[in-house]
């Protein structure tokens, strides 16, 4: 039986070791993630991704 559009999508998070997150942001924020984005050249998750992390090491100082 062939799996569904969904389970072959949940099988490939889980290898991959990522999961789907939803977040309600100003506006602001989705421009400004977007035009990082673009500017870098990465994925707008990688943008969040970093963010996140250098944030986390500004409060271990």
């Amino acid at each position: 039986m062939a799996q569904s559009r969904v389970d072959t999508q949940k099988k490939s998070d889980e290898r991959r070791g990522v999961r789907p997150k939803s977040y309600k942001l100003p506006i602001s924020i989705i421009e400004l993630i977007e035009a990082l984005s673009k500017e870098e050249d990465m994925p707008q998750s990688a943008v969040i991704s970093k963010a996140v992390e250098l944030f986390a090491e500004s409060l271990k100082k």
